[in-house]
């Protein structure tokens, strides 16, 4: 056996790596019923449903941290350019891009 297949060998088990029940729960608009059924959202061309994280991270940005990114001195600017910054260094690494200026 060849050490690419052994490695693939160490990665299979019985777990379910990806449950979309599970992942459901993190979508609040999924939660409601409609009509006496559980809603069904197939419109993802148009608009996404979003979770939690994203709701909660929005929200706190408009609560504590609203402002121009890159545009001010300020408090307020320097925290939003910061998260925007954090934001595109942590996409940068997760698609193995050089530099950061890649992730517009």
């Amino acid at each position: 056996m060849n050490s690419a297949n052994h490695h693939l060998d160490n990665t299979i088990s019985d777990e379910v790596i990806f449950d979309p029940y599970k992942i459901k729960l993190d979508f609040p608009a999924l939660e409601q019923q409609i009509n006496n059924h559980t809603i069904v959202y197939l419109d993802n061309a148009a608009t996404t449903q979003k979770p939690h994280r994203v709701i909660d991270a929005t929200q706190h940005y408009y609560e504590k941290d609203n402002a121009n990114v890159h545009r001010g001195v300020h408090t307020l600017s320097q925290r939003a350019t910061n998260d925007y910054e954090d934001a595109r260094d942590l996409l940068r690494s997760f698609l193995n891009a050089k530099d950061r200026k890649e992730i517009i």
